[in-house]
């Protein structure tokens, strides 16, 4: 069996952590950050088995950007 290292980028929503794979497009949630990634990674799995497809091994660069926000009322992205 061969391993391939995939990238994984996990928010919160409410009371769930949703986990998806920018490298397969594939998501999942938990209660924890732990347990959104557990489950990403059967989906994953799954995913892989079922489309025959393999994901490429090479991770996604995840890089933080700064924006200006001159909203006076500024509520967070997301909330």
């Amino acid at each position: 069996m061969e391993k391939v290292t995939l990238s994984a980028v996990v928010h919160k929503e409410g009371k769930w952590y949703v986990a998806s794979s920018p490298d397969t497009k594939v998501a999942s949630q938990g209660r924890t950050v732990d347990e959104a990634l557990k489950n990403l990674e059967e989906a994953v799995e799954l995913y892989v088995e079922e489309t025959q497809i393999t994901p490429k091994s090479e991770p996604t660069l995840l890089a933080k950007i700064e924006i200006r926000n001159e909203r006076r009322d500024s509520n967070p992205i997301g909330a």
